[in-house]
């Protein structure tokens, strides 16, 4: 499939990406660049990787730069909102992206009701809600004071059809639909959109890479589009939520899994 060229969606505008340090969400913060966008690449433990997304993104003559930090620490949120806001005098945009360390594996304790524990849910519930709270909290007074905003909060499709009941992750997952449903309501009224977006098993990241082309063929004949989603076409879809084109967008939880799931 030929690649898609991404237009200058977003010129001048300015993005923090969670967790985007690898996969998604560093795909996520090279296609905003490249969309125009000045990016905050946030990550926890993987310096090196976020630091390689900077220097690709400045390669290819964007703005972006590297920021250390939990999700589940609000004061550090606000610390990192606060960079963001000196270097790009703005924050337009917010992608809640990242995720606890996780394993799917389809014969973990958390894949059963009968052995999974709180504390798997716990764990989840921190990473995943708490982390997009404190992000969501961190970014509100600049969003408000400009009177607009964009964030989109990632899920999985999981949550629409739990192939493989992984408790934790998927409950917690299934709470973001709630959260901006919430937030969509309360924030419009000051110009704040706020989307979720809901991928499957895309092609490829680390959670996917162990993941067969036998698997991927399978799904691509069970999808009406016949092919697996990927994580390019996944950025791509995040770009339209976040770009003026989706201005009458908001409150909604969108599967960008190619059609094999329609919630």
């Amino acid at each position: 499939m030929a690649q898609t060229v991404i237009p200058a969606f977003l010129t001048e505008k300015v993005a923090i990406v969670t967790g985007a340090s690898r996969g998604l969400g560093a795909q996520i913060a090279l296609q905003m660049a490249t969309a125009g966008a000045s990016v905050c690449v946030n990550y926890l433990h993987s310096k090196a990787a976020a630091e390689k997304v900077v220097a690709d993104i400045e390669a290819a003559g964007g703005r972006a730069f590297a920021y250390q930090g939990d999700v589940t620490d609000l004061v550090q949120m606000q610390a990192m909102a606060a960079e963001v806001i000196e270097r790009f005098e703005g924050i337009d945009i917010l992608v809640n992206n990242a995720l606890p360390s996780y394993q799917f594996n389809p014969s973990a304790d958390y894949t059963s009701i009968e052995t999974v524990e709180w504390s798997h849910f716990s764990q989840q519930i921190d990473g995943i809600v708490k982390g997009a709270v404190n992000t969501v909290q961190a970014v509100l007074p600049q969003m408000k004071t400009q009177q607009m905003g964009k964030i989109i909060n990632i899920s999985t499709n999981l949550v629409y059809n739990p192939v493989v009941t992984y408790y934790d992750y998927t409950t917690a997952k299934s709470a973001l639909i709630g959260l901006t449903r919430n937030l969509a309501a309360e924030l419009g009224q000051y110009g704040i959109r706020v989307n979720l977006l809901a991928g499957g098993l895309l092609k490829t990241t680390d959670a996917s890479q162990l993941t067969t082309e036998e698997v991927f063929d399978y799904i691509a004949t069970t999808t009406p589009l016949r092919q697996a989603t990927s994580v390019a076409d996944f950025a791509n879809s995040v770009l339209l939520m976040a770009s003026d084109l989706s201005a009458a967008i908001t409150g909604q939880s969108i599967a960008v899994d190619g059609g094999l799931t329609m919630p």
